[in-house]
């Protein structure tokens, strides 16, 4: 026992999304498999040490095929009830071909989403203000760094999507 008691490690699982356009402003959304009801950002859990910025860049290659710039987090999202801790970001289409991933997403594509039309889309609240949050975004400054010793890996100040520094 130490001086402040037993110590346990967190059971939070941290999860990420990501507002995606391509050149025409059409957003990308998944209908995955188990969640039939909406649509959804493309999403998925952060894997044991990997940085936030890596883990959306791979749940959105995973499940939708598309390769994606990330541009900055538009949100944090908090679910107490399973302990999920949700980031959101948005970026950009970059390239790769569009397709489900077998046994997560049925349906992955492109759509003219926007305020009025989005309840015809995404059908859960919780989704929809994470896709209306990042439709207007107001960037968060982040870093990504590691300790002993102190290495700075990137930053970005949430002032302007290109200062996001040392980014993959």
């Amino acid at each position: 026992m130490t001086a402040t008691g037993v110590y346990a490690p967190p059971r939070a699982i941290v999860s990420v999304t990501a507002y995606i356009t391509n050149e025409d402003g059409e957003v990308l959304l998944v209908r995955n498999l188990h969640r039939g009801d909406t649509y959804e950002m493309p999403g998925g859990q952060v894997e044991n040490h990997e940085s936030i910025l890596d883990a959306v860049k791979r749940e959105v290659k995973e499940e939708t095929g598309a390769e994606v710039t990330i541009e900055g987090i538009t949100g944090i999202y908090q679910n107490v009830s399973s302990h999920v801790l949700c980031v959101a970001f948005r970026g950009t289409y970059t390239g790769g071909e569009l397709r489900p991933q077998e046994g997560e997403t049925a349906e992955v594509g492109f759509f003219d989403l926007n305020r009025e039309n989005i309840d015809t889309y995404i059908k859960r609240e919780h989704f929809q203000l994470r896709t209306l949050d990042a439709m207007d975004p107001h960037y968060f400054p982040h870093a990504l760094y590691k300790v002993r010793p102190y290495e700075l890996i990137s930053r970005y100040d949430g002032n302007a999507p290109s200062a996001l520094s040392g980014q993959n």
